[in-house]
């Protein structure tokens, strides 16, 4: 998987999962690939416990299962599979992108995409489960702002080229990641990725998909339900496993059998961004 190259075929299939034609590489060509990733490649772990269970997957999965995924299911990813899927399209499609690797609380434990174009250094993102619609500037001398609901994401001015992402709810800061510049290949985050299957590992414990509009977003996190537009958000606990089986095939499109199976074989239900 470390070659990104894309069949001609696979380019296609891609490019009509994400319902754009093919466009020479340019700023406005790469916003409007980013907005259709963010709007029909939901960020969710459902796909995850799937794949493990009926392909027996400890892995990534390959752009063909991960197409199979998109077009019968309505499934997406987490952060490996859609960044690393999404950055072997740009790469297909000739723009000067790189893969690299951000900090968390440990090093190198999320994958992101830096993308050179018309001049300029943007941050591309589709695996974090955050509004990130546009490509974001790394470039500016000033603080990058996306904001929806309750939720605000900050980009701060480049440091040494690295890239400070932080993320707040209501005020707070909850999560966030160090984006460094440097290249990697996929087989680089091979320990994480299967870290990612252990028993205990955060998604096989927790339920965390993010859908999103051009102007709105739905989020179902565990047993809570996050409907977000504007600077509002509203909350919603959800009363069982059933009825969270129920809220995800309503929202997500993803069939209630598969969801069912998924959260029957979750563990605890611990907090993604704990």
């Amino acid at each position: 998987m470390s070659d990104p190259a894309l069949a001609p075929e696979l380019v296609r299939r891609y490019l009509a999962a994400l319902g754009v034609a093919r466009q020479e590489p340019s700023l406005g060509a790469l916003d409007e690939l980013v907005a259709a990733h963010l709007t029909h490649v939901p960020f969710e772990n459902i796909s995850k416990l799937y794949n493990r269970k009926h392909h027996g997957l400890a892995g990534l999965p390959s752009l063909q299962l991960y197409l199979d995924g998109i077009e019968r299911y309505h499934f997406g990813g987490t952060c490996y599979s859609n960044n690393f899927h999404f950055y072997s399209l740009l790469a297909s499609l000739r723009y000067d992108v790189r893969l690299c690797a951000a900090d968390m609380r440990n090093p190198n434990v999320h994958a992101v995409i830096m993308v050179n174009v018309d001049g300029r250094k943007y941050l591309v993102d589709a695996g974090y489960g955050a509004p990130f619609l546009s490509p974001m500037p790394r470039d500016l001398a000033t603080d990058y702002v996306v904001e929806l609901g309750r939720d605000r994401y900050v980009l701060r001015p480049q440091d040494h080229g690295r890239s400070r992402l932080e993320m707040y709810w209501d005020g707070q800061l909850k999560h966030g990641y160090l984006a460094k510049p440097a290249p990697r290949r996929i087989e680089e985050f091979r320990h994480v990725i299967a870290a990612s299957f252990r028993p205990d590992a955060t998604f096989l414990n927790s339920l965390l998909l993010t859908r999103f509009y051009s102007d709105r977003a739905v989020v179902i996190h565990n047993l809570t339900l996050v409907e977000s537009q504007g600077s509002k958000s509203i909350v919603r606990s959800l009363a069982s496993r059933d009825q969270l089986v129920l809220t995800v095939e309503e929202h997500f499109d993803i069939p209630r059998t598969i969801v069912a199976e998924a959260v029957n074989e979750l563990g605890d239900l611990q907090d993604p961004w704990s």
